[in-house]
């Protein structure tokens, strides 16, 4: 066992192999070893405790031998020059900030026997474009990609049935994304930001969380069969900042005749507002005849926006 801090802030240690026989790099081991580019780890290494590497800004690459079942809370915190990793398949839970800040890595292998994915496990890896998420998953933590402006493609496997606040936050990059019926509640702000966000295909029965698709500035269409109130919700609070998609919203809406007046309410940037016959502007409000719009005749609408 290599123990907790053994090696801890050796700014000029830049290289080092560790010796047969060892099971567990301990808790903070290498940490802020800012000079170290190269270790090897032998094939008896079983764990990597917590900020084992984290702060490690010099290494740019690292092999995990087979034999790791566990990789500890930001083992690898901040390694901002490290470029590409495989995480061997013995691992079951991608630990809390395990990658947080590594902002070079642009590719990485997550074996099938993964299960969760921890609060921020990929926060602000600004490079990597793309990621594969294994079937086994069933939980994508709360800020889990948040920060991954280069991430352009994703798939979410049918496993998965949460995605945690913030967990897509502002992924800049993304233009479409499918959340499989397994999905049961997405969380707050999951999907803030993401202003490249064109295609959403969504669950009928998924709970959705504050300011989920808020400033997703490009979002006007999506394919999704929901109940009502979500679509009411979505469309007027979280999915748009665009006057113009608004714009079209409120004439759809008006054509079909199914909003009332409300006099003597405040209005702000997002208010749907339908001038009455004397002129005066007011927020629209649903009527009955609007809640019984069939939710067949919604994806309609929407996939028209």
């Amino acid at each position: 066992m290599i123990g907790g801090n053994a090696f801890s802030r050796c700014s000029s240690l830049a290289a080092i192999t560790i010796p047969d026989g060892m099971s567990t790099i301990g808790d903070e081991a290498f940490s802020r070893c800012s000079s170290l580019t190269a270790i090897t780890i032998p094939d008896g290494v079983t764990m990597i405790g917590d900020h084992a590497f984290s702060g490690c800004s010099s290494l740019t690459a690292i092999i995990i031998p087979d034999g790791v079942t566990t990789i500890g809370n930001s083992a690898f915190e901040e390694c901002d020059s490290l470029t590409a990793i495989t995480i061997p398949e013995g691992v079951t839970t991608i630990s809390r900030s395990a990658f947080y800040g590594c902002s070079s890595l642009t590719a990485i292998t997550i074996p099938d026997g993964v299960t969760t994915i921890d609060v921020r496990a990929f926060q602000n890896c600004s490079s990597l474009a793309a990621i594969i998420i294994p079937e086994g998953v069933t939980t994508i933590g709360d800020g889990s990609f948040h920060g991954c402006s280069s991430l352009a493609a994703i798939t979410i496997p049918d496993g998965v049935t949460t995605i945690g606040d913030g967990a897509f936050y502002e992924c800049t990059s993304l233009a479409a994304i499918t959340i499989p019926d397994s999905v049961t509640t997405i969380g707050w702000s999951a999907f803030y930001g993401c202003t490249a966000l064109t295609k959403l295909i969504l669950s009928p029965a998924v709970s959705i969380g504050r300011k989920c698709f808020y400033d997703c500035t490009a979002l006007i269409a999506a394919a999704a069969d929901q109940n009502m109130s979500t679509v009411e919700d979505l469309l007027h609070y979280r999915w748009h900042r665009n006057v113009a998609v608004i714009e079209r919203v409120n004439a759809l809406l008006c054509l079909k005749g199914t909003w009332d007046h409300v006099e003597n309410q405040l209005s702000g940037p997002d208010s749907l507002k339908q001038k009455r016959m004397d002129g005066v502007e007011a927020p629209l409000r649903a009527t009955e005849a609007r809640e019984k719009i069939p939710k067949v005749l919604w994806r309609v609408i929407l996939e028209f926006l």
